[in-house]
């Protein structure tokens, strides 16, 4: 999902057919919002909307965010009950403050983490509950190893994937306490005999920009056979996902 500052194109389309465990894993963080009726939740980069649609199903009164402006207009398309606003992760401002924020699938595309921990903070009330998960330390390492071997460069990727004990930290440096936290292995597999090429060319696409189609292909092709032997497991490719999730509650002060 998209609230991000990195440069990436999104299509949708692909998004919501070839990508959509992206919102169905998402599901499993819902227990821990635990929606309530009435209250006020933002859904920060709230993708195409499907999370969205099923947090204000608990009652609550929600409104999706993302950075994306193809994103808000399919959510919208999607759900034209709910209300979708375009905003930046990093400096997004709410006209009340609310009850939770949640966040699936967001943060690792978010280059200045502090600046939305602040814009988070200041979004909910005193005693307001954060609830995210997004790719933590480790997460995609064989994939970004074998693009960057194939094109023959270094820090490609676009993603922030801190450790369990630095994003804690800057949590509770910035007006937060940490009630829950986990960053666990979640390999996720991917739809086609193309699930892999068709992941890269959706969360990387930056890296190909600028090439010839077939050039793409030989490219895409090559990655591949890097990796088979580690990610193509029973007749499906597998990306090697970890996942840092956590729960947070705004203090009364900002210390």
């Amino acid at each position: 999902m998209a609230a991000k500052t990195t440069a990436q194109t999104w299509d949708t389309d692909r998004y919501q057919t070839q990508h959509d465990f992206v919102w169905q894993y998402g599901e499993g963080l819902l227990p821990l919002l635990a929606a309530q009726p009435g209250e006020c939740i933002l859904d920060l980069g709230c993708g195409t909307g499907q999370l969205t649609q099923q947090i204000s199903a608990s009652g609550a009164v929600v409104t999706g965010i993302d950075a994306d402006p193809a994103m808000i207009a399919q959510a919208q398309q999607n759900y034209p009950h709910l209300s979708f606003a375009q905003a930046d992760a990093q400096n997004f401002t709410v006209p009340d403050p609310v009850d939770a924020v949640f966040s699936n699938a967001v943060l690792h595309w978010v280059s200045d983490p502090i600046a939305a921990i602040w814009s988070i903070h200041a979004a909910l009330k005193p005693g307001g509950r954060f609830v995210a998960e997004f790719g933590g330390r480790g997460n995609v390492q064989t994939i970004v190893a074998a693009v960057e071997a194939v094109l023959g460069q270094t820090d490609l990727h676009p993603w922030y994937f801190p450790s369990l004990a630095e994003y804690a930290q800057l949590l509770e440096s910035n007006g937060f306490e940490v009630t829950y936290a986990q960053l666990y292995d979640r390999p996720t597999p991917l739809k086609g005999k193309h699930g892999l090429a068709n992941w890269i060319r959706m969360f990387c696409d930056r890296t190909l920009t600028d090439r010839p189609d077939a050039e793409i292909e030989t490219l895409l092709s090559q990655i591949e056979d890097r990796v088979r032997s580690q990610l193509y497991i029973d007749g499906q490719w597998v990306a090697d996902y970890r996942r840092l999730r956590l729960v947070a509650t705004r203090l009364d002060s900002q210390s």
